[in-house]
């Protein structure tokens, strides 16, 4: 027997000891428990975690398993992403969503567009959590409601086959809904603030956190200048914190992100706290610029350590932060994600400045002497001129080959009119298997793209808005929109059914039999598709 005949037979006897209830159809009900499979969400966070949980392991025994998103920033746009998801690849598995505090705060503050800075309402981040999930349980019953029509339809005209072939995807049914990677900066404030915000974020669906070592009121954006960092036992905390949020929600199988942006961030507010050398916080303070005084050379106001036998005068700045010894981010960097996988995160995001697999690979190698399972999560990031990165790393490396590059100009590859060079085919190629091979080569388990529907949104609507307001006008939506729409399958040109009118005549009909006032007819242009 499939669920959906148990749901049926569980609630006709459930209706059966309620003789007042000779209007509700066993069903009908069973059909809408099927389209709300998931009743909050803790349980969304519950299910998603055990499938990161499993896809994790798979990933640890084969690399190529690795796992994608795209960062969304509206309930919609994450909604359309997994129907096409599930259109082109027929399967959502290894393919999560991103929530990006960058989008949050270019697009969903009540201030206004704001910079990555964690100046937005802290309130916005579970809301759109929320918001995405209850857009992906809307697709589940969407698409549910449809099957359940045509499966009337096909009892109606006595199409057996059909029939059974109807109930077979029922049961076999995947859900739209997904784990997601959710930003919550560094924390929106001290170690309590993080707590309860982790808490809020769990609770409308989280399964997964992610948060980076900055100064969470100094905090920037990972691919801007002036990012600060803070002692490694602050940021432990705040691990801890969200850890005791999922522990107390029942998410015992949450998983923690910890990102660090050592790399870019050469700049501290504060001295660690050492008890003794070599411990966490001589590490981090044997990274700053420092130089050797004798006490006679004291000033009024300064800051000094002391350090192996020395005393030493950290390089502070105007603005009291201080200051990091250049060239040492890749090892800080190192010694963050070590730290932290061996402290409660169970993975880990470094933020490069560029897209390069041999860097990454230089770092993680080094932290898998230490942590040999070690994972991490990587930033695709639209903020990195992709195809010059690329075509300058192959220019450089037929430079060290030996090549012949007079063709080519070094500064000037972005140029379309390398496209379909040599060089340019090839370095495509290296960003098409660039997610395969930084997956294989350098520990990456999961490949996003923080903000690629920001992009995506601006591109079409400059597309749309330079043909309508043109001279196509009213050709420009209906060749470039419309008509590509119906051609590709797209299920939102019916956009009336996407928005859930054809579930609601279906209830109306649950309710109100054939009373019901239904929207779906023959007057609904929506036929017209």
């Amino acid at each position: 027997m499939t669920a959906y005949q148990n749901h049926i037979k569980a609630l006709t006897e459930l209706a059966g000891k309620n003789p007042n209830w000779a209007a509700i159809n066993p069903e009908y009900a069973a059909r809408m428990r099927l389209q709300n499979r998931f009743k909050s969400g803790l349980d969304i966070a519950r299910y998603t975690a055990a499938i990161m949980r499993r896809d994790m392991a798979e990933y640890d025994q084969d690399a190529s398993r690795y796992t994608q998103s795209l960062g969304c920033w509206h309930g919609f746009i994450a909604q359309q992403k997994l129907i096409a998801i599930k259109k082109h690849q027929k399967s959502t598995e290894k393919r999560y969503l991103y929530l990006s505090g960058w989008m949050i705060a270019a697009l969903r503050s009540e201030f206004g567009p704001l910079p990555d800075q964690s100046m937005h309402e802290k309130t916005a981040v579970p809301a759109l959590i929320g918001e995405i999930y209850d857009f992906l349980r809307q697709a589940d019953t969407r698409e549910l409601d449809l099957l359940f029509s045509a499966l009337d339809k096909a009892r109606a005209a006595g199409e057996t086959r059909e029939e059974t072939a109807l109930l077979a995807q029922i049961e076999g049914f995947q859900t739209h809904v997904v784990p997601i990677i959710a930003d919550i900066d560094a924390g929106f404030g001290n170690a309590e603030a993080t707590y309860l915000l982790a808490k809020k974020m769990i609770e409308a669906g989280a399964c997964c956190i992610q948060i980076e070592n900055q100064v969470s009121d100094e905090k920037q954006c990972g691919h801007q200048d002036g990012k600060v960092t803070v002692p490694h036992a602050d940021f432990l905390a705040k691990i801890n914190a969200v850890r005791y949020a999922f522990l107390e929600l029942g998410v015992d199988d949450g998983v923690i992100v910890a990102r660090t942006d050592s790399l870019g961030a050469g700049l501290t507010k504060q001295i660690a706290v050492s008890e003794k050398p070599g411990d966490l916080g001589d590490q981090y303070n044997r990274f700053l610029d420092c130089d050797e005084i004798h006490p006679a050379e004291l000033q009024n106001g300064e800051v000094l350590i002391s350090r192996d036998g020395k005393l030493l005068r950290p390089k502070r700045l105007a603005s009291g932060l201080f200051q990091f010894q250049k060239g040492s981010g890749e090892d800080r960097c190192v010694l963050d994600c070590i730290t932290s996988l061996q402290n409660g995160a169970d993975m880990i995001w470094i933020e490069t400045e560029k897209p390069h697999i041999g860097q990454i690979k230089g770092m993680l190698d080094r932290i898998r002497e230490v942590v040999p399972n070690a994972k991490l999560v990587y930033n695709n990031s639209p903020s990195f001129n992709w195809t010059l990165n690329f075509r300058q790393q192959v220019f450089d490396a037929w430079q060290a080959e030996g090549r012949d590059l007079a063709a080519y100009q070094r500064d000037a590859l972005m140029s379309a009119e390398y496209d379909e060079t040599e060089l340019g085919k090839v370095a495509d190629a290296k960003i098409q298997s660039f997610q395969r091979d930084a997956s294989r080569d350098a520990g990456v388990f999961h490949h996003l793209i923080t903000l690629p529907t920001y992009h995506t949104a601006a591109l079409s609507t400059d597309m749309l808005s330079r043909g309508y307001f043109g001279s196509d006008a009213m050709l420009a939506y209906v060749k470039g929109v419309q008509r590509q729409e119906i051609r590709r399958g797209i299920a939102c040109v019916k956009h009336q059914n996407m928005a859930g009118s054809d579930i609601g005549d279906n209830h109306k009909e649950y309710f109100a039999g054939v009373a019901a006032l239904k929207a779906s007819g023959k007057d609904n242009t929506m036929h017209q598709f």
